[in-house]
């Protein structure tokens, strides 16, 4: 895999990805989330304390990020010991790993460290080339962190002390390796970007150099996110809010599936389907942030049989 950006970028004018570590708020006993603003290309972050050790879910990008959120996450914590996961690799949720290690013990699945360690450098260049300055600059010195622990799946349990967190993958979907967050018996879910609110879905279709998408996967899988019952859930974009996040994307997902096959299936091609479809589908989501996803989306279903 090379580091050539795609023909296609989602690049646009936008503020410095700075996580807003100031903003920190309690969404449960114990359970904290820094809000992303939304600011493209920053994640909702999430603290989860226990008796004895306290959770850091996504760091936002960069080694200046990281060490703000790493320092918010000591002052919530106390003494108590670290652990960090990540939802998955991709920069903005994982690329300021570097201040928690020696700090932390550092958890991922084995997908998601796998693909780390195979697209790394291929996603460091693309962002510092598709998108503005600002990004670079987030990005300067980032070193690649390679976790103390590697589970195997689909489940892990994470023991704070007195609170258990659940962390789960269940095969490529937005990327190799997604993991979800459960907080019992509260009932949080940090999806990462497996669920946004009120954004397209990110699709990180890239032929030839990234094309790790199974979206029927995705959609299956929330699925048996929704069936979890949550009473909270954290996306990895956008507001904080109801299991109703994972049913709107899902049915996103599924209705764009369906209308790129018919399209298909009457001969056109991703281009025609693209100029066709993605104005009605923008019309259809007025609210939603990020429409440049739209044809990445396209583009993906119209490959599929």
């Amino acid at each position: 895999m090379t580091a050539d950006a795609p023909s296609q970028t989602p690049a646009q004018a936008q503020p410095a990805p700075n996580v807003d570590a100031s903003a920190v708020r309690e969404i449960a006993a114990g359970v904290f989330v820094i809000p992303d603003h939304r600011v493209p290309l920053v994640p909702n972050v999430g603290i989860i304390i226990g008796n004895d050790a306290a959770l850091v879910i996504d760091t936002g990008m960069g080694p200046r990020n990281g060490e703000h959120v790493h320092e918010a996450a000591r002052r919530l914590a106390g003494g108590r010991r670290l652990f960090l996961t990540l939802t998955h690799f991709h920069p903005e949720h994982g690329y300021g790993a570097q201040a928690f290690k020696g700090e932390a013990i550092i958890l991922y699945n084995r997908a998601q460290r796998d693909e780390l360690a195979a697209k790394w450098d291929a996603y460091l260049g693309m962002f510092r080339q598709i998108f503005p300055a600002a990004v670079s600059d987030a990005l300067a010195d980032t070193r690649i962190v390679m976790p103390d622990i590697a589970y195997e799946g689909p489940w892990c349990e994470v023991d704070l002390g007195g609170r258990i967190v659940e962390l789960s993958t269940a095969g490529m979907a937005h990327t190799r390796g997604d993991q979800i967050a459960f907080v019992r018996p509260e009932r949080i879910l940090f999806t990462g970007d497996l669920a946004e609110e009120k954004t397209f879905p990110i699709f990180p279709w890239f032929p030839p150099n990234d094309t790790s998408i199974d979206a029927k996967n995705w959609a299956a899988w929330l699925a048996a996110c929704a069936e979890l019952d949550p009473a909270i859930v954290v996306p990895g974009h956008g507001e904080v809010g109801s299991v109703a996040i994972l049913n709107e994307v899902r049915t996103y997902l599924l209705d764009l599936a369906g209308e790129v096959a018919t399209r298909r299936k009457a001969g056109m091609d991703a281009d025609g389907i693209v100029a066709e479809l993605a104005p009605a589908v923008r019309a259809r989501y007025p609210e939603w942030h990020f429409p440049e996803w739209i044809d990445f989306a396209i583009r993906y279903y119209s490959t599929l049989g």
